[in-house]
């Protein structure tokens, strides 16, 4: 399984990328939402996608909105990882087509809870 995780932070790239490895995917990072398309076009959809909200150039519901626009990742799960708590936020992510929302700062047993969800295999 490939996960790409967009997020300006390297150094959130770096955690999360680190619980994803654990867990069986390969793993594809970018900074910005624009970087993130063009890691797609390059590389080809991934299984799944964990994106920040907050990022220059490209936040990440301009990014969610640009990968459901496109069938060719219809199959592809977007979840919100973001410091975005308010009620109103989530629902605009929802309504932007994220599968799940999780809030910053999470555990690790948050992050696979919220894959379960998803219904990613073998989690």
């Amino acid at each position: 399984m490939r996960a790409l995780i967009v997020d300006d932070s390297r150094t959130m790239r770096a955690i999360i990328g680190k619980l994803v490895k654990e867990l069986g995917f390969d793993v594809t990072e970018a900074g910005n939402g624009g970087q993130a398309l063009a890691e797609l076009r390059n590389s080809g959809a991934v299984d799944l996608t964990l994106v920040d909200w907050n990022m220059p150039e490209m936040n990440g519901l301009e990014f969610v909105r640009a990968v459901r626009a496109n069938p060719a990742y219809g199959t592809m799960k977007v979840m919100m990882v973001t410091s975005q708590t308010e009620v109103a936020q989530m629902i605009r992510a929802l309504q932007a087509g994220v599968d799940e929302y999780l809030m910053k700062p999470f555990t690790r047993e948050a992050i696979i809870e919220k894959l379960r969800l998803l219904g990613i295999p073998n989690i």
